[in-house]
């Protein structure tokens, strides 16, 4: 396949510092180190205090794949319409360091891409063929990342009563597959409606729906004193 349809099909497109010797900085850029420092700042606290990010990484590293912030993570500048990535290839998550600018949003998705790279650990995934295994993915990171909080939907003026949180998972997951691949809205929705109530219910590794850090910060006790509970039966 020619490597630039490659490269528009699997969303490569949106991150032009994955695709080697074709994005050249400019001298400019590469004096302006101001947008991967504070990327590289925020990443470091999202790492060490975001329940849900200690959540994922906790298991990530009792499933044998111990996550390390230079190996696994990169800050780079994207396409202006996302705000990171999962590169299965690399195993690596993409930060957009030129659109995220506040603490809140880089925590949520470093979870985001965490979730897809616990998938990754913890399942055989077949990111580029399988487009329901893409999908399942989607839906648990939008489902559990925080994504579809209620603060955040109020902030896009989104509002709803009935399942507005299972319609907003449903949608986000259609537009992240539409983001990385080029098949119709049709297409996308069919394939999310096919698996969405099995991945929908998967709450792994949270136990639950972290619909807030109040949530997210009693999985994460859960999950730390796990070993402790199981050894008192």
């Amino acid at each position: 396949m020619d490597q630039t349809k490659q490269d528009e099909e699997y969303g490569y497109d949106l991150f032009p510092e994955r695709n080697t010797g074709k994005h050249k900085k400019s001298l400019i850029r590469d004096s302006l180190f101001i947008f991967n420092h504070k990327c590289q700042v925020m990443l470091t606290f999202a790492m060490e205090t975001s329940p849900y990010a200690k959540v994922l990484l906790g298991a990530m590293k009792n499933s044998g794949c111990k996550v390390l912030k230079d190996r696994h993570f990169s800050c780079e500048d994207c396409d202006g319409t996302v705000s990171g990535g999962f590169d299965a290839a690399s195993s690596q998550i993409v930060l957009c360091q030129n659109n995220i600018h506040q603490q809140s949003h880089m925590n949520r998705v470093v979870t985001h891409e965490l979730i897809h790279a616990f998938d990754h650990c913890r399942a055989h995934v077949d990111w580029f063929n399988n487009f329901k295994h893409l999908a399942c993915s989607e839906i648990r990171a939008a489902n559990l990342s925080g994504d579809c909080s209620f603060s955040n939907e109020v902030a896009r003026f989104n509002f709803g009563l009935k399942e507005h949180h299972q319609e907003c998972v449903r949608g986000r997951a259609v537009r992240s597959i539409l983001a990385v691949r080029k098949i119709s809205r049709e297409e996308a929705q069919k394939i999310v409606d096919e698996v969405f109530d099995s991945c929908f219910n998967d709450h792994a590794p949270f136990g639950r729906i972290p619909h807030g850090n109040k949530d997210a910060k009693f999985a994460y006790r859960e999950y730390a004193n796990r070993d402790r509970y199981y050894a008192n039966l």
